[in-house]
């Protein structure tokens, strides 16, 4: 056996499975949106002509940038300090990072619910200190899906920041600093600029899945922030409408390919497209 014919077999394996677990069914998603309820492609026009999807897509891109934003800053500033932190701050920062994966979506879901509603625990606090004398409105709304998939996405946009940073040569920032460079003016010009593609990966990743969550925006947005995940469903399962629901979902899933090219052509590291 050749060496060339290892890797073949090694991954033949794995390439299966994903096409019969992913390529097959989107192949039959992709049947319905042209044949259901009649041949054509009327479920694509009314995709993109319905006032109602439209919106749906334009609060879905919305909440889905305001997320990747929010979600970025708070990676970005753990991961500084769980790359160039002491020890004890790394620690903790593993702590924060690693613990989330431990508990359910489902479970922090409802775990913001308690903590958000007119009765929860922020309001019941608030009311007893005397900062407000009437309950928030913090769920069932915006604010509330954008707190909840904020918090689920931080952990995913860490990891390719952190090693964006680790990556860094440390020669290059103790130049700057030789040079009289302040911290500030280093940081600023130096080390933000080389772990920008890091950012932008984890960006595009924290997008991606943003884009595709269903049960946080279900639950906390109580039905008043509905996002295109949530419509495809109620499409399929509730109306039914098949053929809406899957020409909406291959158009997701385009966007989606387009999003994972441009993280495939610009946010690897310089070396690698050498």
């Amino acid at each position: 056996m050749s060496e060339r014919m290892k890797p073949a077999l090694l991954f033949g394996p794995l390439v299966l499975f994903l096409c019969l677990a992913y390529f097959v069914p989107f192949l039959g998603v992709m049947q319905w949106s042209v044949t259901l309820p009649e041949p054509g492609v009327g479920q694509y026009v009314k995709a993109v002509s319905d006032p109602l999807i439209i919106s749906v897509f334009i609060r879905t891109f919305r909440i889905c940038l305001i997320v990747t934003i929010l979600s970025i800053a708070a990676a970005y500033c753990i991961a500084y300090i769980w790359v160039r932190g002491t020890p004890m701050q790394r620690l903790a920062m593993e702590i924060c990072i690693l613990i989330p994966f431990w508990i359910s979506i489902l479970t922090r879901a409802f775990g913001w619910v308690a903590l958000l509603t007119n009765r929860g625990l922020i309001n019941t606090w608030l009311q007893q200190i005397g900062i407000i004398s009437e309950p928030l409105t913090l769920v069932r709304n915006e604010f509330g899906v954008v707190l909840g998939m904020t918090h689920f996405l931080i952990p995913f946009a860490v990891f390719p920041i952190a090693s964006a940073m680790r990556s860094l040569d440390e020669r290059v920032l103790m130049a700057a600093r030789g040079m009289g460079a302040t911290r500030l003016r280093t940081f600023w010009a130096i080390f933000v600029p080389m772990t920008l593609p890091g950012v932008l990966g984890a960006g595009i990743i924290v997008f991606v899945f943003a884009l595709g969550f269903f049960i946080t925006p279900a639950i906390l947005g109580g039905g008043r922030s509905v996002m295109i995940a949530e419509l495809i469903y109620l499409r399929l399962f509730q109306s039914p409408d098949w053929g809406l629901g899957a020409a909406m979902s291959v158009i997701l899933m385009l966007i989606v390919a387009g999003l994972l090219a441009l993280m495939m052509r610009y946010a690897r590291p310089k070396s690698m497209l050498r």
